[in-house]
């Protein structure tokens, strides 16, 4: 019988060595051989059928609500209400996961939280209600993760729903980590730049509000 080493293996199947092991520890995929050192070898014959492994008792669903500040909270509840009602009609077997953070914040809680859940094939499903509710830059990616991992994203209402402050805040918060970069955290000409397009972004959000 021809082995696969667990690297060679995890490539092949797309996921990482660390998913193998932990699949391993919990019986969900037992190595074809391990060595005495612990080296763990997989077969052909797991190869092929890997992809139905992990599907089985993997029926959860998670729900993913998401808004960028506190002060948004109320907004926080009515996403959760309306994400809970469409799964609870689909006849999902849920959880669901918030955030309060930006859309361009990849060190949020819950959004690693759903990326670890993700990486270990726990769930089958993610259901939001905004695609920009998930990530608003590199979807794409995030998108061929979950693909790799046999999830699927479900996306609710596919409109374009993205609030003018909620835009202009992650407006700022890129060109903060940009003008950081290049001219240095505690630079005068940094914060200076920053509190311009604070300025800016706070008359317009003014300008409009007078038009409304």
């Amino acid at each position: 019988m021809e082995l696969i080493s667990i690297g060679k293996f995890a490539q092949m199947v797309g996921v990482t060595a660390t998913t193998l092991r932990r699949m391993h520890a919990k019986g969900d995929l037992i190595p074809a051989h391990v060595s005495k050192g612990g080296t763990r070898y997989y077969s052909k014959e797991q190869l092929k059928d890997f992809a139905m492994v992990p599907a089985q008792g993997r029926n959860l669903v998670i729900g993913y609500c998401r808004v960028s500040t506190p002060a948004q909270k109320d907004d926080l509840q009515t996403q959760v209400e309306n994400v809970r009602t469409y799964m609870y009609a689909k006849g999902y077997q849920f959880e669901i996961i918030t955030d309060i953070g930006s859309g361009i914040n990849y060190k949020k809680k819950g959004l690693r939280q759903l990326i670890d859940k993700i990486d270990n094939r726990e769930i089958s499903k993610i259901v939001v209600l905004y695609k920009d509710r998930l990530i608003r830059f590199g979807y794409e990616m995030l998108e061929y993760f979950c693909s790799i991992n046999g999830v699927e994203i479900e996306i609710i209402d596919h409109k374009e729903h993205s609030k003018e402050q909620e835009l202009t805040d992650d407006l700022i918060q890129i060109i903060t980590v940009f003008a950081n970069r290049l001219y240095g955290s505690r630079s005068k000409k940094a914060k200076h730049l920053i509190d311009e397009v604070k300025q800016n972004a706070k008359s317009s959000q003014n300008q409009v509000e007078a038009n409304a």
